[in-house]
C-alpha cells in the first residue's frame, strides 16, 4: 500500500463540477492499494499518516504532525500509484489491488485516521468517481509511504 502524502495549505475535490469536500490547512494524502495488502496495512498508513512530522515548529524544523498544528487530512483513492511503467509507454496496472479490495481498504484507512484525529479533520474523495482534485501544496512538500517495509521518499 502506499500513500503520496503532500502538505498542503488547502484541498478541494470536485465531483461532476461540484465541491464534494474541501480542508484548509493539512495533508492530501493520495492512497494506492495492491494486490495482497490488508487491513493492517491501511491502518499502519493512517497512523504514520497522521504522525509523520512535516509541519514546520517554531525553529522552522519539520517537528509537527497534522495532529500537532490541528490540522486535516484529505483522502483520495489513486490506483495508478501503482502503475508499472518499465515496458512501453501505457503504464500496467496488474499490481493494483481489484476494486472491491482497494474499495475496503481506502474506508479502512479513513475510519483508522477519523478515529485518530477525529470525524471533523478527515475528508475524502468518493472511491472510483472522476474527481478534480485542487490544492496548494506547501512547500512544496511531498513525500511517499509504503507499507509492508517498503521505502519512503521524498520530494
Amino acid at each position: 500500500m502506499r500513500a503520496l502524502v503532500q502538505r498542503v495549505s488547502r484541498c478541494t475535490v470536485h465531483v461532476d463540477g461540484n465541491v464534494h469536500s474541501r480542508i484548509d490547512r493539512g495533508l492530501l494524502v493520495l492512497l494506492g492499494m495492491k494486490q495482497g495488502d490488508a487491513e493492517r496495512d491501511a491502518e499502519y498508513l493512517a497512523d504514520r499518516c497522521a504522525a509523520f512530522r512535516i509541519f514546520e515548529d517554531a525553529e522552522g524544523k519539520m517537528n509537527l504532525s497534522v495532529q500537532d498544528v490541528s490540522g486535516a487530512v484529505m483522502v483520495v483513492s489513486q490506483f495508478t500509484l501503482y502503475g508499472d511503467t518499465r515496458k512501453g509507454n501505457r503504464p500496467s496496472y496488474t499490481d493494483a489491488a481489484p476494486p472491491e479490495l482497494a474499495e475496503r481498504l481506502y474506508e479502512v484507512f479513513i475510519r483508522r485516521l477519523r478515529n485518530v484525529l477525529g470525524d471533523g479533520r478527515v475528508a475524502s474523495g468518493i472511491f472510483r468517481a472522476m474527481m478534480d482534485v485542487e490544492l496548494v501544496n506547501d512547500g512544496p512538500v511531498t513525500l511517499m509511504i509504503e507499507s509492508k517495509g517498503g521505502t519512503e521518499s521524498g520530494s
